[in-house]
């Protein structure tokens, strides 16, 4: 294990080969989960919430970009922060201002920004270290992760569903 300024990091910030699939998959995922958040927002919102949308299309844009940059240079890698907090600091301000009148798309909403805050909470703790990782978890093909992964995963498709379901029916 390698050590930060911030404490001892895992594989997940390291070239480490057996990481390297993980990184292509969360580089196509983010690439489809963030574009439909960010096409969803633009067409389900008020149009005058421009900074919510360039928010989350430039969260779209850049957490793939990192995340492919990355595999070849790992040092690239915390800056997916970035990205993160811009689809964050855009999804709450969704909630808080632009939430649509339909109960379906608000909960999708709700629960989308729910999944994407459980999500940063992860990378924190898993990937930047900012707690404490109990062994159980220190593995990231442990099956406490994927069920905590799970769990934020299906937040945020839950939520998109519901979103597109109140917008689109």
């Amino acid at each position: 294990m390698r050590t930060s300024l911030l404490g001892r990091t895992g594989i997940e910030m390291s070239g480490d080969q057996t990481f390297l699939p993980r990184v292509r998959r969360l580089a196509g995922v983010s690439s489809v989960a963030l574009g439909a958040i960010w096409l969803l927002a633009v067409t389900t919102t008020p149009p005058h919430h421009w900074a919510v949308d360039a928010a989350l299309l430039a969260g779209w844009i850049s957490m793939p970009a990192v995340l492919w940059a990355s595999i070849r240079r790992p040092g690239v890698r915390p800056f997916v922060f970035l990205p993160s907090a811009l689809v964050t600091l855009g999804l709450v301000a969704l909630c808080l201002t632009a939430l649509p009148s339909g109960a379906a798309a608000r909960v999708g909403w709700i629960l989308v920004t729910g999944g994407i805050l459980i999500g940063g909470v992860l990378g924190g703790w898993f990937w930047f270290r900012w707690f404490p990782v109990p062994s159980v978890l220190d593995k990231p093909f442990s099956s406490g992760r994927w069920a905590l992964v799970g769990a934020h995963v299906t937040m945020i498709v839950g939520g998109l569903l519901l979103v597109a379901i109140g917008a689109y029916t």
